[in-house]
């Protein structure tokens, strides 16, 4: 059982114009609607590849509903906790270009009260056939160390989990040991506090010394560049697929709920870089924060090159 936790979920309007004009009237061409977030945006990657998963979190107001109301719609099972604030409501901005500007709002105050009730829940569904993928940022009124708090207790009683966060977050996180991560390039040269871009040989290494914490998989992505696969004994790299391309965005989302979706079948890591290559490069050819369609990641999957490093 997969089950994904966003803690600052949102309403996301991705917004259509020829070029974003600072300090001017910008008339839009379009306006997307999508409930998201990135554990919910995990969940419907999962589910458009034929998995099943529960999507977990906090929601709260008509945006809260809405996001139910939508899963429900999408076949997508969700136990949520529910707070007395509105969630966050985030717009990416699309010019004719490609360029995305994103603008997103901080989230809600969550009390402890509230967080203790998410917690109990979770520790409630923990257990040896249960994978956890805490994703994205978390509302006000929640520290930085609640990744890792959730990771020690859910692996207690014998849970794996997916981190994909960054930051203190990230940093903290890591304490737990938790066992698949992707960071993206920034993220793990921000963590090694690097000043400069680092080569993918320098990259390998980093992840190396992540999977020393005990993390089995290491996945690294770098944009067009492609990606980096790590176990304590294989070491791959996928180049970037080439694609008509829309936006860039939930397309770390959609790598996420595709490697989440290999572990849980059990597929080798060969395969799991496939399905989570193809998914993300699907993703950037989405409109909004929408997953690729399953067809089109199979078709995708095809194209992917595996290099051994």
């Amino acid at each position: 059982m997969i089950i994904t936790v966003t803690m600052n979920p949102a309403i996301d309007k991705t917004v259509e114009l020829e070029q974003l004009e600072r300090g001017s009237l910008n008339r839009l061409k379009n306006v997307i609607t999508d409930v998201g977030g990135k554990g919910i945006n995990v969940s419907k990657t999962i589910r458009e590849l034929g998995g099943e998963t529960i999507a977990a979190g906090f929601i709260g107001g008509g945006g809260g509903s809405l996001i139910k109301r939508v899963l429900q719609e999408q076949g997508i099972k969700s136990d949520f906790v529910e707070i007395k604030n509105e969630i966050r409501t985030n717009m990416k901005v699309v010019e004719a270009n490609g360029f995305v500007t994103e603008l997103n709002e901080p989230g809600p105050v969550v009390s402890l009260e509230e967080l203790e009730r998410l917690t109990q829940k979770l520790t409630g569904y923990a257990g040896e056939d249960v994978l956890f993928i805490l994703a994205g940022s978390i509302p006000n009124g929640i520290g930085k160390t609640v990744y890792q708090n959730l990771i020690k207790k859910v692996k207690e009683k014998g849970a794996k989990v997916f981190l994909d966060a960054d930051g203190e977050l990230f940093v903290h996180s890591l304490k737990a040991g938790p066992d698949y991560i992707k960071p993206n390039r920034a993220e793990l040269e921000e963590y090694y506090h690097m000043d400069y871009r680092g080569s993918e040989k320098e990259l390998v290494k980093m992840g190396g010394k992540l999977l020393e914490k005990g993390i089995r998989i290491a996945a690294i992505s770098m944009g067009q560049m492609g990606a980096l696969f790590l176990t304590k004994d294989r070491a791959i790299k996928c180049p970037g697929l080439k694609v008509e391309a829309y936006s860039t965005v939930g397309a770390g989302d959609a790598m996420v709920g595709a490697l989440a979706f290999g572990i849980d079948r059990g597929l080798d890591l060969e395969d799991c870089a496939k399905i989570s290559m193809a998914a993300s490069a699907g993703a950037v050819t989405t409109r909004g924060t929408k997953p690729p369609a399953k067809e089109l990641v199979e078709e995708l999957m095809k194209k992917v090159e595996i290099i051994y490093l």
